[in-house]
């Protein structure tokens, strides 16, 4: 049973800083998951802000692009999201994922969230 924690969310001023972490635990070796970072603000659907292949390729939402930094640490078993510039718009819970693909099903995993407010 694959568990993912996030950790790191808060408040904080528009301009600031926040990095989010995830844990991963059970399941197989965390090399192979794919992972990423998702946020669902109030009344919008969840959507996709970072992610990162095994391989270490990483793909970012555009309104995220130069702001946000995806990273991963296999030995640790965590990945990071390390938040720049934030604004107002970006206040959301954010979700870890984990996700395989394995004879054509993806499998994915996530985390209970942490929320993230941007505000003065």
């Amino acid at each position: 049973q694959v568990q993912l924690v996030e950790s790191g969310g808060g408040l904080v001023q528009p301009g600031g800083s926040l990095r989010l972490s995830c844990a991963k635990s059970g399941g197989r070796i965390f090399s192979i998951y794919a992972m990423g970072w998702y946020r669902q603000a109030p009344g919008k659907q969840r959507e996709l802000v970072a992610a990162i292949t095994s391989g270490g390729r990483t793909n970012y939402a555009d309104s995220v692009k130069g702001r946000f930094t995806i990273s991963r640490d296999n030995a640790k078993n965590m990945v990071y999201l390390q938040m720049n510039s934030l604004q107002p718009e970006d206040t959301a819970v954010y979700y870890c994922n984990a996700n395989t693909l394995d004879v054509g099903i993806r499998t994915n995993y996530w985390g209970q969230g942490t929320q993230v407010t941007v505000s003065s």
